[in-house]
């Protein structure tokens, strides 16, 4: 059980056997009464964020929710299937279930599933990644104005803004939550 107390961003909780992760909290004492906690939680299942306040020093469930460290396979149709390093036993998981997060999964990559009740319901990548640019324009010589991007599409497909000095065979580092070039490695 988790108290009030415990809350932080990122926190999973479990409440009337939903699981929940915690996006914004915010401790507040109204005029009168008890202080209050108010909560933007979002539905780890469907995705959806639900607005809740709470007493504070309230319980709350702790959902029985596992991270495993596995391998990225290949997908299969619209699933992407990954292998238990440990077990070597295989599972499936919808991609639309990864919320965008599977645009950034090569084949053989290591990434956290996310398990509830034993069954996969998301996957964790790492914040920032280094990638290789497959295909992108070639910059345009005298184009120094500052600020100016181009698209590049990198190696898993994904299309992110790049300088104008990137080419084709970079690798750049990538935040994978922004989609944001954060420099050449």
């Amino acid at each position: 059980m988790y108290s009030t107390t415990d809350f932080r961003r990122g926190l999973k909780i479990e409440i009337d056997g939903t699981p929940y992760e915690i996006v914004e909290f915010q401790h507040f004492k109204p005029g009168k009464g008890g202080a209050m906690v108010r909560t933007k939680l979002r539905n780890i299942l469907n995705g959806r964020v639900v607005d809740n306040t709470f007493r504070s020093g309230e319980k709350v469930g702790k959902p029985d929710m596992e991270q495993r460290d596995m391998q990225y396979l290949y997908r299969e149709g619209t699933d992407l299937i990954f292998m238990d390093m440990t077990t070597y036993e295989q599972i499936s998981l919808p991609e639309a279930d990864t919320d965008g997060k599977a645009d950034w999964l090569l084949e053989s990559q290591q990434c956290r599933v996310l398990l509830y009740n034993g069954q996969p319901i998301d996957i964790e990548v790492p914040v920032s990644l280094v990638m290789t640019v497959t295909k992108t324009e070639p910059g345009v010589k005298g184009d120094t104005v500052s600020n100016v991007t181009k698209p590049a599409t990198l190696e898993t497909g994904v299309v992110i803004q790049v300088p104008i000095f990137v080419n084709e065979g970079d690798r750049v580092k990538v935040d994978t939550r922004t989609r944001e070039y954060l420099g050449r490695d």
